[in-house]
């Protein structure tokens, strides 16, 4: 075989050379991904026709698959967040709902029995809120719904509170310093919302069952305004409302990272898990007796 000239062996040495560094530069420019961003969801329910078509540990699994960091979970009945709270104790954190069934979602603001069923799951269970209940406008006055505020004082709890705007400032006047999670920002316009975070310290929003706050991996510009204004007042939700929006959970987790990722990085952070996190997971100790 013939020898090769030093002179050869060189360029052959400075060309192979050259062509491992241009092979690795697509890998050495890249700069590398973040990590998923965990979410704290601030809205689910496990009623009693969830834990029938999916046992806890199943319900389980899609939470821990969504990647979520804690889970407020409430029921009807509050069976089934006991249940799920059992499975998941590092995950779950309950929330009592004054339903015992779906139908009194309606009726239970002139329902005196509701009282008397709350106070005994408050004496044998441990909780970071009470809710998600429904009422509206002067119904928040009626003596049902105010010794549900009274609760929330008594035992320091947040109310999740599924409301529109008139119903919020009446809850307010009975407890100037009621902590109250408003379910769905109140189907209101950001401006509202905005107004209303203004008027009030204690209250923050979920953003479950909505989509007008973003889409197609943008964030609408009068909700940024909103985000960019209070961003220790938001927290996201999937609100399974029913079964089989249990199914939903992942994909949501994944849609609400798609958005987030549209704020600055400390803002999306905050609204993903930091305000949940800062709000309810600081409860967590008083749940173990």
């Amino acid at each position: 075989m013939r020898e090769l000239a030093p002179s050869a062996v060189r360029r052959l040495s400075m060309a192979a050379a050259l062509a491992l560094l241009v092979s690795a530069a697509p890998a050495l420019a890249q700069p590398a991904q973040p990590a998923p961003l965990p979410i704290f969801d601030a809205h689910l329910h496990y009623s009693h026709d969830a834990w029938e078509r999916l046992p806890p540990a199943e319900a389980v699994a899609l939470l821990r698959r969504a990647g979520l960091k804690q889970a407020m979970v409430s029921s009807s009945s509050d069976e089934g967040t006991q249940k799920l709270y059992a499975a998941a104790p590092d995950l779950v954190l309950p929330v009592l709902r004054p339903y015992r069934t779906r139908g009194e979602i309606g009726s239970w603001v002139r329902d005196e029995s509701v009282i008397t069923h709350m106070e005994a799951r408050l004496k044998r269970y441990r909780y970071v809120a009470l809710g998600e209940y429904h009422v509206y406008g002067a119904d928040a006055d009626l003596p049902v719904v105010r010794r549900v505020v009274q609760l929330a004082r008594e035992h320091q709890l947040y109310l999740h509170s599924h409301s529109d705007a008139d119903a919020i400032e009446r809850q307010f006047r009975q407890d100037p310093q009621a902590r109250i999670l408003w379910a769905h920002a109140g189907f209101e316009s950001p401006e509202n919302v905005r107004e209303m975070l203004r008027k009030h310290k204690n209250l923050w929003c979920d953003l479950a069952f909505r989509n007008d706050h973003a889409g197609g991996g943008k964030v609408d510009a009068a909700w940024r305004e909103a985000f960019l204004e209070f961003p220790d007042r938001f927290m996201v939700g999937t609100d399974t409302f029913t079964p089989e929006r249990w199914h939903y959970v992942v994909e949501h987790a994944r849609w609400s990272r798609e958005w987030l990722a549209d704020l600055p990085r400390d803002v999306a952070e905050r609204i993903a898990w930091r305000n949940g996190d800062a709000l309810f997971t600081s409860m967590r100790a008083r749940l173990t007796p």
